[in-house]
């Protein structure tokens, strides 16, 4: 047996050591937010933080987890994950969705170290986040708008957009 601190909660889990946090998480705890995608860390749908860092958890084994906290997106909070939330429905960043669970992981963890990121900061931020649909320049604009940038804005194919041609 294991314990592990979720989401503020310490939970025992009986998985083997090197199991993936992606399948502690879905399979044990039934937190299926998290995303399994490709299991080899390449399109970040299961992006979960551990102390506040944005790590894939399908490659992720559950014996390196230790101590630290990991948060799911059925844990985010604060300003940053309100404010994200936020601008993904003002931007209408969704299109399958599949993806965004990642996304949003990333994207407040970025927006927690660096409050108004450049391009190219959330080009690198976002760069282990695939998007099958291509909504990229959605995303990048409800960052800036989450980050408190130009909040007139809006992506090329948002909601926004739609209803102003």
């Amino acid at each position: 047996m294991t314990t592990i601190k979720v989401n503020g909660q310490n939970m025992t889990v009986s998985a083997e050591p090197d199991t993936p946090l992606l399948w502690v998480l879905r399979g044990e705890l039934k937190m299926v937010g998290t995303k399994y995608g490709c299991g080899m860390a390449l399109c970040g749908a299961c992006t979960v933080h551990i102390d506040g860092e944005p790590v894939r958890s399908c490659v992720t084994p559950l014996s390196t987890v230790g101590n630290r906290e990991v948060t799911t997106i059925e844990g985010l909070h604060g300003k940053e994950a309100d404010a994200v939330r936020a601008a993904w429905l003002e931007i209408d960043v969704v299109q399958c969705g599949y993806c965004q669970v990642g996304q949003v992981m990333s994207a407040c963890a970025l927006l927690k170290k660096t409050s108004h990121p450049s391009d190219a900061e959330i080009d690198t931020a976002m760069s282990g986040n695939m998007c099958r649909c291509g909504t990229y320049p959605r995303i990048r604009a409800a960052i800036h708008r989450a980050a408190g940038g130009d909040q007139s804005a809006s992506a090329p194919g948002s909601a926004t957009e739609r209803a102003a041609r």
